[in-house]
């Protein structure tokens, strides 16, 4: 059955189907606005190729096919989306199949077709990676080399996204040994100013639970999510990172990043 659904009644794959794990699929940022603009230049796709969806027990629906689609659909404003509506008989071995089969692109491309009957800025602008002729046509000795040296200089950043429930506060850090110094601190006879720098060394003892940090910083709003990112408790920008002290290269290495002689690999 198809039919418009609200993006408020469509959920992400996130695991909370029991039996059907979460969405393998992920977009890199440059990828994801190349999907935002597909949709832009093309709206009517979404009535050609509907989101794949599952009717859950609280009324709404959780994507089996096109979670990346709904994403972008949310950031561009859509209110409702063109869905096909999976049967609620459907056993969940079938969802499992349907979530890896939409994700699969059987076949290549042939990019001889490509560089003489198609204009490659055209494909570029729909989305076509034009990079991977590069990985079509590579020699065996250039893939051997490849499997030789797996070391890059092309940094790779993390997309944050969410992916679950978000995290309580209290859930982020572990500061039970912090409490443990801090009251025996404040138990001791010591000078007071000895009592401030233990009470702030103490908390070089607090334990950050790093995932559950990235899933709040997917959850939280921008000026949060700034604040985090001065804090370096994620990562997205590695030349801030370097800048403001939180990664340290050595002369040798950074000499290599510069000069490109660690080889590039994607």
């Amino acid at each position: 059955m198809i039919k418009n659904l609200k993006t408020t009644e469509l959920e992400l794959n996130t695991g909370q189907l029991e039996g059907l794990p979460k969405n393998p699929r992920f977009i890199r940022d440059e990828r994801f606005n190349a999907l935002k603009k597909s949709i832009e230049d093309a709206p009517e796709m979404l009535a050609l190729r509907e989101l794949l969806v599952y009717p859950l027990d609280n009324g709404k629906y959780v994507v089996i096919g096109g979670n990346m689609r709904l994403r972008a659909c949310k950031e561009l404003g859509y209110k409702e989306i063109p869905c096909k509506v999976i049967s609620k008989e459907t056993p969940v071995e079938k969802l499992r199949e349907y979530t890896i089969k939409d994700n699969v692109a059987f076949g290549q491309i042939d990019w001889d077709i490509v560089n003489t009957e198609w204009d490659t800025v055209e494909l570029g602008d729909w989305g076509l990676e034009l990079k991977d002729w590069e990985l079509d046509n590579e020699t065996e000795d250039e893939k051997t080399e490849e499997l030789q040296n797996p070391y890059s200089n092309v940094i790779k950043t993390p997309i944050y996204e969410i992916t679950g429930k978000c995290p309580k506060t209290e859930e982020l850090i572990d500061k039970n040994k912090v409490s443990e110094l801090l009251a025996a601190i404040d138990k001791s006879t010591i000078k007071d100013e000895d009592k401030e720098v233990l009470r702030i060394c103490a908390y070089r003892h607090a334990v950050i639970d790093f995932s559950k940090m990235a899933e709040y910083y997917a959850h939280a709003d921008k000026e949060l999510q700034s604040l985090m990112e001065d804090n370096a408790l994620v990562i997205i920008d590695f030349n801030k990172a370097v800048e403001q002290g939180f990664v340290e290269l050595k002369n040798n290495i950074q000499n290599l990043y510069d000069n490109n002689i660690i080889d590039n690999e994607e």
